[in-house]
């Protein structure tokens, strides 16, 4: 037990006691006793919080669901043994268990690099996007075993098969021409300093006003310039958009890319979530 008092100290949960030296007799009146009694209680520890708030991280939003059944919100997670614990957004109504990596709200942009080591190794996922227009439609995309390398490799994109409705705009649409100019399988990610796409004539960060995945540019992007009311004009088509559902030149109003375990047995006993 000797590093649990090790642990209490460091994180000042109680504190040693002090007893006063003195060269006088030992009091033999009671009500000093209850005096001195009172100052040992004041001197005493506080409350401790739970344990599992001192060393339990789970890896994602997964194991804070199975462990939990919590609502939707902000947990703190751990990835990786040698990476500091870090908040990140768990979406427990779809099925639950999803760790949201990117997401769109009103404008606002949620794009977590350190998720991205979710993503570091081989193991099968599953990826859902969801999409909403203005008018409040929804779609969605879902891409298993997504990944994304590390930073060494400019975070590089690679993923499996789709299914959905919203149609593969990641691979750019069932054409070749679209998907040799909009496929996003291997592309490393492109900033505006940083331009690691195929587009030779120029940036497609640059024209897009975004960090993404690029090609020669794109069928998808969803860290775009977002445009009130959808439908937009401008001299590239850079808005918050995935072309194979409402075409380029449509902004949409919400987006998320969420991800949990492949074979994961959501609270409908499924393992796909609600739609």
């Amino acid at each position: 037990m000797t590093w649990l008092v090790e642990h209490l100290q460091m994180h000042r949960y109680f504190r040693p006691l002090q007893l006063a030296v003195s060269d006088s007799k030992p009091q033999t009146d009671p009500s000093v006793d209850v005096k001195h009694n009172s100052s040992l209680d004041k001197a005493m520890m506080k409350p401790l919080p739970p344990a599992g708030n001192l060393i339990v991280y789970d890896k994602d939003c997964s194991e804070v669901f199975d462990r939990l059944r919590s609502p939707s919100g902000f947990y703190r997670i751990r990835p990786k043994l040698h990476q500091e614990p870090f908040l990140v957004y768990c979406d427990m109504a779809d099925g639950g268990g999803w760790t949201v990596f990117q997401r769109r709200r009103h404008g606002k942009v949620l794009c977590l690099k350190k998720c991205f080591s979710l993503f570091a190794s081989a193991g099968k996922n599953l990826v859902k996007i969801d999409l909403m227009d203005w008018e409040g439609k929804r779609s969605y995309a879902f891409y298993e075993n997504f990944r994304i390398t590390d930073e060494a490799d400019k975070y590089r994109l690679q993923y499996g098969q789709y299914s959905g409705k919203a149609g593969d705009a990641l691979t750019g649409g069932a054409g070749m021409v679209e998907q040799w100019s909009s496929c996003l399988s291997g592309m490393q990610f492109s900033t505006g300093d940083q331009d690691n796409d195929r587009f030779l004539q120029g940036s497609c960060a640059k024209e897009n006003q975004a960090g993404w995945w690029f090609n020669r540019c794109h069928a998808a992007n969803l860290n775009g310039k977002f445009y009130h009311r959808g439908k937009y004009k401008a001299e590239y088509d850079n808005g918050v958009v995935w072309g194979t559902w409402k075409g380029l030149w449509y902004s949409l109003r919400h987006t998320t890319m969420k991800v949990r375990p492949l074979f994961y047995l959501d609270i409908a006993g499924s393992g796909a979530g609600d739609i």
